[in-house]
């Protein structure tokens, strides 16, 4: 191991290979793909703002008692067994005496465009997997950053310097290699796998170690015999097939360390439109109010809206998701005449369904919003439909503009007075993220 400016850097492939092959991999213009995983996200920006924080067991998503989800823990508190997504009841059972935070999402927002904008500096070809997390290109950037190991280092003390947080990098031929070297390199390290060497260094891992692979595949996968990614190469691909169909090949291409396609399809930086949007809302005590519902939506549709207009979408299908006290969930769908990323129209549309389908008087447990079936236009319309409109969207920008500088709470409208809510946000998403359109023109 080599140790430089008091980070570990990793290095795997070396010792089997001699110096000569070292060095036609190591300059030749191959395929170089960064996975640059922020340690600890939220509690470090946590750590930023109150000091005294640091070396102690931190817990970010909400208070001890409450209903709803672990966003993010410190190492202090993951060795006690919390971590992401895991009920906050649950999380001060394991780690009582743990700080318990609701966070600062804006905040969090802010310091993920900070390191976005580090990042970039070192590459156009940039991929925010999630708040927390991205992927950059590096091939070719030789002449201006120098070899691998050297410009992860240079990145690694700029994002430090930037922006007073941590990082781990991976480093390797595709995503899926960069990936796993950046969890493998956790915290605070670098963790290069030399091209050639990438089947040697997956196969003794578990096979829940490859992107996309949940508990569900994992078990399907113990069951046949796959315990470690090794195992999906002495196994004949029609056997993956048969199990698993597509998802099947595209497993044994990844045990060689390929992207092989679903999780990472395309090249990195590649624009793709998102599917759906989409906010819910978990109460902290389950609830019959229909003002506080009917508030509740209306501040899920202001969510949905906005996200519509920084993305320039228009949504023609609104759908209602609602989830009752015994977890019984329905969901129902409308398709619009007319596309939109208007609040007042997603609400109307929401509400309708609500009163449609709610079950009067019994207590809800989870209300949701999701647009979809977007275009890019709001299609014709009326002179006198096409003017209100626009004075609808001027306000809603100007609304968003206040938003964007002084929080959520800046401004909503009167409906929503009483349903506002906490928002919930969390590092590594256990799903693929919907990407924004960077480069959309507005």
């Amino acid at each position: 191991m080599l140790v430089q400016a008091g980070f570990s850097v990793r290095n795997a492939g070396f010792g089997k290979l001699p110096p000569s092959d070292i060095l036609k991999l190591v300059t030749s213009p191959q395929k170089i793909i960064f996975h640059v995983d922020m340690d600890a996200f939220f509690v470090s920006v946590e750590e930023l703002l109150n000091p005294s924080l640091k070396g102690k067991a931190v817990v970010v998503g909400g208070q001890r008692g409450e209903r709803g989800v672990v966003s993010a823990a410190s190492y202090e508190a993951r060795k006690f067994g919390v971590h992401s997504a895991m009920p906050l009841r649950t999380a001060a059972k394991h780690c009582p005496h743990a700080i318990f935070l609701n966070g600062h999402p804006e905040l969090y927002g802010e310091y993920s465009q900070k390191t976005r904008e580090v990042l970039h500096d070192f590459s156009p070809a940039l991929e925010m997997a999630s708040i927390d997390e991205a992927y950059l290109d590096m091939t070719g950037t030789e002449r201006l950053h120098g070899p691998p190991l050297m410009s992860a280092h240079k990145l690694h003390q700029q994002v430090k310097e930037r922006t007073g947080l941590n990082c781990s990098i991976g480093i390797g031929s595709s995503r899926l290699m960069a990936k796993i070297c950046s969890d493998k390199a956790k915290p605070n390290g670098i963790l290069y796998v030399l091209r050639g060497q990438e089947q040697s260094f997956l196969a003794p891992l578990d096979v829940g170690k490859i992107p996309g692979v949940g508990k569900v595949t994992k078990a399907q996968l113990n069951q046949i015999g796959i315990v470690y990614i090794g195992d999906l190469l002495r196994v004949d691909q029609r056997v993956l097939e048969d199990n698993f169909g597509k998802w099947g090949v595209a497993l044994a291409g990844k045990a060689r360390g390929e992207d092989a396609g679903a999780w990472f399809a395309g090249e990195v930086g590649d624009e793709w439109q998102a599917k759906s949007i989409s906010h819910e809302h978990t109460f902290n005590e389950d609830t019959a109010n229909q003002d506080k519902l009917e508030s509740t939506l209306s501040h899920l549709a202001e969510k949905v809206g906005r996200r519509l207009r920084e993305q320039d979408f228009f949504a023609r299908t609104i759908q209602l998701k609602l989830r009752y006290s015994d977890f019984t969930t329905i969901t129902r769908a409308q398709s619009l005449g007319q596309p939109t990323q208007m609040d007042s129209e997603i609400f109307t549309t929401s509400r309708k369904l609500f009163q449609d389908n709610w079950e009067a008087r019994r207590a809800i447990r989870l209300l949701g919003i999701q647009a979809s079936n977007f275009q890019e236009h709001p299609g014709q319309m009326d002179l006198l439909e096409g003017d209100k409109r626009q004075k609808w969207a001027r306000a809603l920008s100007a609304s968003d503009r206040l938003r964007d500088k002084y929080g959520d709470s800046a401004v909503f409208l009167a409906r929503t007075m009483g349903g506002t809510f906490r928002e919930r946000v969390h590092e590594n998403p256990p799903e693929k993220p919907t990407k924004k359109n960077q480069n959309r023109k507005k």
